[in-house]
């Protein structure tokens, strides 16, 4: 076996270690931003929460979700 087809899984993890550590800083201003928009959620008041369709308990409960916790497909 040659060493170039042994190095292969070497590089792939690599190659996957790289992507993810260039992804790391739109991923930390998401989660601020994902921060800023829910501590703002949770000081609208009814009026404003039953325009976006949300009742005072689920918004608290959205506000006191982790930065980090946003949907799969929010993420890109």
């Amino acid at each position: 076996m040659s060493a170039f087809r042994l190095a292969l899984p070497l590089i792939a993890h690599l190659r996957l270690a790289a992507v993810a550590a260039l992804r790391f800083p739109a991923r930390v201003l998401s989660a601020a931003a994902m921060s800023r928009s829910r501590r703002a959620l949770a000081q609208l008041d009814e009026r404003l929460l039953r325009d976006v369709g949300l009742t005072l308990p689920e918004a608290l409960t959205e506000a006191k979700r982790p930065a980090w916790d946003a949907p799969r497909h929010w993420q890109g």
